[in-house]
């Protein structure tokens, strides 16, 4: 049974930092591609960023690139964001998702693709 469990989050000031991780399990970790996404109240659930199974692919979506970064250890089964300079705007649950994919690079933004979902964490950033 795959389960993907989000930890980190909280409640922080604007221009602050959390670092959040999902620890996999019930699955071959470095087969599958990593996302993480994040849904406000009333909002979509929208992409954040994602990484290949390798690392070597990491898109971010355009209001988080150079303040967020994703990363990923094999080893641990385990998969970070690291969020520097956090804005009001990035509060919502946080989730990250799971694609087995064998694709070196492939690391999708659209959030049908991911076969395997966690339950999420808060993130609350106030002005």
């Amino acid at each position: 049974q795959v389960q993907l469990v989000e930890s980190g989050g909280g409640l922080v000031q604007a221009g602050g930092s959390l670092r959040l991780s999902c620890a996999a399990s019930g699955l071959t970790f470095n087969t599958y591609a990593m996302g993480w996404f994040r849904q406000a109240p009333a909002k979509e659930r929208e992409f954040v960023a994602a990484i290949s199974w390798s690392g070597a692919g990491t898109p971010y979506a355009d209001s988080v690139k150079g303040r967020f970064t994703i990363s990923r250890d094999n080893a641990k089964n385990t998969v970070f964001l690291q969020m520097n300079s956090l804005k009001p705007e990035d509060s919502g649950v946080y989730s990250c998702a799971a694609l087995r994919t064998s694709a070196h690079y492939y690391a999708p933004r659209r959030r049908e693709e991911y076969n395997y979902w966690g339950q999420g964490t808060q993130v609350t950033v106030s002005s």
